[in-house]
């Protein structure tokens, strides 16, 4: 059975409240006492964190292209891939029907709580260290943004980097498939010519474990320019 420590070093924040982070993690359909208010408070200062970020990244954009970006960094489909990173759905406090029906995979219900999470760190350690740590798990995605080309996918866009360099498209492998069925994440590898060593990353499918390591990939490039 995974433990709360074990969330906790995946967050890279370890809870001295255990009640805050149990909060964080409960959906509405387990306990009255659940993570809404404060998913409220964390998409707020999410929204903050992120705005801050690329306004200091990003100082010749206009408000019209900040504010897409931003849109793009928290959106739900990014908010459950990260959730996914951290394996958060085999935390959630879900009650029995929300269970049976695939609630800890929802997009909804992993984007509530990264938001919640959010929040409870907030509400325990205050704003400086709750910005450090959502920066650090954003920090990736940051760093490859492309105002130019914001709104592609991460497998796109490495393409569309070594295409324009007259280089051979990326090589995609299925390394592994781990978990039961009804809960697999996949691990894939991607090499491309530009670097001497092929890159891995999980995903809770082939697909999305394909975008993180592509994510890795435009990363690692970005370092060797």
């Amino acid at each position: 059975m995974k433990t709360p420590d074990e969330l906790c070093q995946k967050l890279g924040y370890q809870f001295k409240d255990e009640s805050l982070l149990a909060m964080a993690i409960t959906h509405r359909s387990f306990s009255a006492n659940n993570n809404e208010r404060i998913e409220f408070l964390g998409d707020s200062l999410l929204n903050m964190i992120i705005a801050e970020a690329l306004y200091k990244r990003f100082p010749n954009l206009r408000e019209g292209e900040l504010s897409r970006i931003r849109a793009l960094l928290v959106s739900g489909k990014t908010l459950a891939e990260l959730a996914n990173e951290f394996n958060l759905g085999v935390f959630l406090r879900l009650g029995a029907g929300e269970k049976n029906t695939g609630g800890h995979r929802r997009n909804s219900t992993l984007a509530d709580a990264v938001e919640a999470l959010i929040g409870a760190i907030y509400l325990e350690s205050g704003f400086d260290v709750c910005r450090e740590r959502v920066l650090s798990w954003f920090e990736a995605r940051i760093a490859v943004l492309n105002p130019e080309s914001s709104h592609k996918d991460a497998k796109t866009r490495l393409q569309e980097f070594l295409q324009a360099r007259k280089l051979p498209l990326p090589d995609y492998q299925l390394l592994d498939t781990e978990g039961a069925d009804h809960q697999q994440t996949f691990i894939v590898s991607c090499s491309v010519s530009l670097l001497k060593s092929t890159i891995s990353a999980s995903g809770s499918s082939r697909r999305k474990a394909e975008q993180a390591a592509a994510e890795k990939v435009l990363i690692a490039l970005k370092d060797t320019e």
